[in-house]
């Protein structure tokens, strides 16, 4: 016995040592700053990770993003964490995400969003998460659903089940990034397929996406549902655009 909790200490040091190794030939850097990671810290160095801007939105009664969908898709309640500013902090970290794939970060985030919500209760009733899904030809060139992943770390917190299989996009469209708001909504219009209604019936679900801008794909997504028997939808994005 006390031989093998020797072997066990042994092992475990020199897993260290090689770790400390690889730190060095290959540092892993903040993705923000580029300064070299703490051997605790993931992806954000703690520093750039306190001065992300938040929101506060969940803690506003009407806020900006449920007065977004006023009109449009009844939400019990919505938020979005961040601010996404051009050449932002947010910026950096949703590029590094979706397009140097690293879908481990959305993981990152989507655990540290859900943990400083929790306390205001942000979760409290919600049945279900429901990312907003990608087309399978997008979901394949890119190698994975970036919204998925953020709802894996949300999920990893509040230990809610995620629903990937409810609702199908059965029109892969162009990017929105160059459209006006108008064209934005003209571009998703039934770009998605309510398939098993069964799995959303009287639930609560809570829709996560990365980030918000107009709310179109958002809005065509939650209203693929909308008419389900006793749905109640909630939404929450990573970030949102700032004007």
């Amino acid at each position: 016995m006390i031989w093998n909790v020797n072997v066990l200490i042994v092992v475990n040091k020199l897993s260290t040592y090689y770790k400390s190794f690889i730190d060095l030939l290959f540092p892993r850097c903040c993705v923000v700053c580029g300064k070299p990671l703490m051997r605790s810290e993931e992806f954000l160095c703690t520093s750039c990770n306190m001065n992300l801007p938040r929101t506060n939105y969940h803690l506003l009664p009407d806020n900006p993003i449920e007065r977004l969908f006023w009109n449009k898709v009844k939400l019990e309640k919505a938020t979005s964490y961040y601010y996404y500013y051009r050449g932002g902090e947010m910026r950096k970290i949703i590029h590094e995400m979706k397009y140097a794939k690293k879908k481990e970060l959305g993981a990152v985030m989507g655990r540290q969003m859900a943990a400083e919500l929790r306390p205001s209760g942000f979760f409290d009733g919600i049945d279900l998460l429901m990312p907003v899904v990608l087309h399978k030809k997008k979901q394949r060139d890119r190698g994975f659903n970036q919204s998925e992943w953020i709802a894996k770390g949300i999920s990893a917190i509040t230990k809610l089940p995620i629903e990937m299989t409810a609702v199908k996009r059965v029109k892969h469209v162009e990017t929105q990034t160059q459209k006006t708001p108008y064209q934005r909504y003209e571009n998703v219009q039934h770009i998605f397929e309510l398939e098993h209604p069964e799995r959303i019936k009287g639930k609560h679900v809570l829709v996560i996406d990365d980030v918000l801008t107009t709310g179109a794909t958002a809005t065509a997504f939650m209203e693929s549902f909308a008419e389900v028997e006793g749905i109640k939808i909630s939404l929450l994005t990573l970030a949102v655009a700032a004007q």
